[in-house]
């Protein structure tokens, strides 16, 4: 793989003739970063410590993060199976499986001075002496352990669980003959100028009762994606979790994907499909924790509390029940970073979300921690500088291999220059996820009167973010899909959604504000939160219920382990309307790409009018929020002179709206400024609605 000549990197900022960086370049997008030049320096000091040593000992970083070359089950060209282990306090270790009768001895593995296990397997007759998804462990002796410890292999690529049997993983040699291994057809899409996800994960993307596959998403799912609009799916809980109610949050074998939901190369056809669609494939990547599972995981692998890990408490994730890496020891960085390199080569994923960053980034790992934006709290004791350089070095690598990956992080803390790249002393990432976005709308259902709602504290929310840095807006992710919480359908409408959403029955007050506000809050946020927007599969139709995986506590029930299409299906339920609107937003926004357009300019956040309005990439955008009050003739500022069409209209009928608002209205500019706008429009804007107009020489289509 040729490294691009587009670098954000270090070493592209030397050849480009500018100054030697020393990571403080940050300092002259963001002056209060200047008292802690020192911190920065020394993060990237350590960035490129790591970059020297694996160029010095590795042959350069993209040599060393492909790591899934050198280790785990390698055929080779005459079908001999080399295998590799890292386990460097064992003391013996034996391959064992289905081959060889699960004999403990006949085949021993030997030793090298740096830990690292390895065994030839001849070929068989020209043939692989393992079969072809046969079952296979690694056991191994160690100091202080009186008996084997059997593992599966760490880079193992397929596991596959029995729970008739146990809810322990077995380990699979997974080698297809050369005719029956999937061929990718599709070229990938070129990198979107505007990013709208559509988060999803394949198990429940069904309204029955069980684990969809992904076949089943690849036929079902994915035309429904395209055509909403969206050109980028993040897919959830991929990488192989042994307990299904983690939401895949708890990955135990990083090169597997996810046996419950199919084959190997079922995945590469899903991946392969969206792709023909034009679609974006990420992948959710858990690297801030793994699974404590010791029988098939990564937990005390080789005997030893500390091999991937960090020793005794400092690497145990109290809240999260789990292990952490040790960020700073050479053998992780290969695994970790080399598990990047192989979802993009093995899998052809388009890049990643990371989750749990923020975790990462501290020692304290967020728990029990109020962020305040302090800047003391992004450089004291308490930043875990090692989690810090690995996320530099990860986005180095990834942006540097492959010029179109998009990358994201999941950070509540509001880390500085976490989106700029390494080369001004940047972690490296492309977005960072609005996390307080959803907090405040939720809160606000849940505690305030509609009329209490403030349009100057709204618009600071969304448009809090730091210069330079991408942000990915939205209104509601799985976070607040799952159990114990509430879509925000539900927080609009509750029980009535269960008795009122058919189109033969009468709306109801609930009813209608529940689909206004709905539609309203999601525009806002795609049109003013950020520089890509996320929505989570079935709330773009206002999925009714809660997600909750089959466990102990619901009697292993699938009843919320389901997105409910059927639903949006029905031509008598009102859930078509939001469906609608959503596919006329994400539509909408390919034709004139605010997303991709500089941060709007808000003109007007009137608190006692309950109306905002602000202007981007051309567009003139206008919400009135006030629970009862419409304004005929309601005088808006807008800068450029002419006339204007309105090309997004919350009331239509097609959306669920009263039609109060004529979709074919035309607004003329007045010649006298308003509102610090050299124009301004008079419009009729009733309660509950939103419009988005453009100036008819550029207009292309209407919803």
């Amino acid at each position: 793989m040729a490294l691009s000549n587009a670098s954000n990197s270090v070493n592209q900022s030397v050849v480009q003739g500018q100054k030697v960086p020393d990571g403080t370049g940050v300092v002259d997008l963001d002056p209060w970063l200047g008292p802690f030049k020192d911190s920065l320096k020394r993060r990237f000091s350590k960035a490129q410590k790591w970059i020297k040593t694996l160029d010095e000992t590795e042959g350069g970083l993209e040599k060393f993060s492909r790591g899934y070359e050198c280790y785990g089950f390698l055929v080779q060209p005459n079908n001999d199976i080399l295998y590799r282990e890292w386990a460097p306090n064992a003391t013996k270790a034996f391959l064992i499986g289905d081959f060889n009768g699960w004999d403990r001895h006949s085949h021993e593995m030997k030793k090298n001075q740096f830990g690292v296990f390895e065994i030839l397997i001849p070929a068989a007759n020209g043939q692989p002496a393992i079969a072809h998804d046969s079952k296979i462990k690694i056991s191994l002796e160690a100091p202080m352990h009186g008996e084997r410890l059997e593992r599966l292999p760490a880079w193992i690529k397929r596991v596959t669980q029995d729970l008739n049997v146990s809810p322990v993983y077995d380990a699979r040699f997974w080698n297809p003959p050369g005719s029956e291994k999937y061929v990718f057809r599709n070229q990938k899409p070129p990198h979107p100028k505007s990013v709208r996800i559509y988060e999803a994960h394949v198990g429940i993307s069904s309204p029955e009762g069980k684990v969809a596959t992904y076949k089943e998403f690849t036929h079902n799912i994915l035309p429904r994606i395209r055509d909403l609009g969206y050109n980028t799916i993040q897919l959830m809980a991929i990488m192989e979790h042994a307990y299904y109610a983690s939401f895949g949050y708890q990955i135990n074998n990083f090169f597997a994907a996810s046996s419950r939901y199919g084959f190997p190369d079922d995945l590469k056809e899903l991946v392969d499909t969206a792709h023909g669609m034009g679609i974006t494939v990420l992948l959710d990547v858990v690297h801030s924790h793994a699974s404590k599972n010791v029988l098939d995981g990564l937990n005390e692998f080789d005997g030893s509390d500390h091999q991937y890990f960090h020793e005794g408490v400092k690497g145990r994730h109290e809240l999260w029940d789990s292990r952490l890496f040790n960020y700073g020891h050479h053998e992780v960085l290969r695994f970790l970073l080399s598990n990047l390199r192989f979802w993009m080569d093995e899998y052809q994923f388009d890049g990643f979300r990371f989750d749990g960053v923020t975790s990462m980034l501290y020692l304290h790992h967020g728990i029990g921690t109020g962020f305040s934006g302090g800047y003391h709290e992004y450089f004291g004791d308490q930043v875990d500088e090692e989690g810090v350089v690995y996320l530099m070095l990860a986005n180095e690598m990834l942006h540097n291999i492959y010029p179109d990956v998009i990358t994201i992080a999941e950070d509540v803390s509001g880390m500085p220059a976490l989106c700029l790249p390494l080369s001004l002393g940047g972690m490296g990432f492309d977005y960072r996820l609005a996390m307080a976005i959803p907090d405040l709308y939720i809160k606000w259902l849940k505690e305030k009167a509609d009329i209490d709602w403030d349009m100057g504290h709204l618009c600071y929310t969304l448009t809090n973010r730091r210069h330079g840095e991408k942000t990915i807006a939205y209104a509601e992710s799985h976070d607040q899909a799952l159990v114990g919480d509430k879509s925000l359908m539900m927080w609009l409408c509750d029980a009535e959604l269960y008795t009122n959403m058919s189109v033969m029955s009468p709306m109801t007050e609930v009813i209608g504000r529940g689909l206004a506000l709905h539609k309203m809050i999601r525009l806002l946020t795609h049109g003013l939160g950020g520089e890509g927007y996320l929505n989570f599969e079935g709330n773009e139709f206002g999925h009714p219920e809660w997600l909750d995986f089959p466990r102990e506590g619901n009697n292993n029930s699938f009843h919320y382990a389901r997105r409910q299409f059927n639903l949006v299906d029905d031509p008598l339920l009102r859930y078509k309307f939001l469906n609608e609107f959503d596919s006329c937003m994400q539509n909408t926004e390919a034709r004139y790409g605010w997303l991709a357009a500089d941060q709007a300019y808000v003109s007007l956040k009137h608190d006692a009018d309950k109306v905002i309005v602000f202007e981007r990439a051309g567009l003139l955008w206008i919400f009135n929020f006030h629970p009862t009050e419409s304004y005929t003739d309601y005088r808006v500022g807008v800068d450029r002179a002419g006339t204007y069409k309105i090309v997004v209209n919350t009331d239509a009928e097609q959306f669920g709206g009263f039609k109060n608002i004529d979709s074919a209205s035309r607004f003329f500019t007045t010649d006298m400024p308003w509102n610090e706008r050299k124009n301004f429009v008079q419009v009729y804007i009733p309660t509950r609605t939103a419009i988005v107009s453009l100036h008819t020489k550029h207009l292309i289509c209407l919803c």
